[in-house]
């Protein structure tokens, strides 16, 4: 099982309205990423708007390519793109640059 890791900054002015939208993910997202490998999926964010996402799949490429090929990713992101800093034109699905582990205590 591979680990992820990934950072994110949400805008400052949108941390309590970013808050509020992933109290109630909608039930239609849940299960696209169950369906399509993500597992253990969580989010923090810190109270400056960093966001740090971790999650474990067999294949993260695959796993975001198959989300990718979804009709609610693309309305997900699509609600949710405004919230982030800007990433080069870039969804934040795509944002999303892995992190290279360098410990693990198992």
């Amino acid at each position: 099982m591979q680990r992820v890791c990934f950072l994110l900054h949400v805008r400052p002015d949108r941390i309590d309205e970013y808050r509020a939208r992933h109290t109630d993910v909608w039930q239609e997202m849940r299960e696209a990423l169950t369906a399509t490998g993500w597992h253990n999926y969580s989010l923090f964010l810190r109270e400056d708007g960093l966001l740090v996402g971790y999650l474990e799949t067999e294949d993260f490429d695959r796993a975001r390519a198959a989300m990718d090929a979804t009709d609610v990713n693309a309305r997900w992101q699509a609600e949710m793109g405004p919230f982030f800093e800007p990433m080069d034109g870039a969804r934040p699905d795509e944002a999303m640059k892995p992190l290279t582990e360098v410990f693990h205590l198992a």
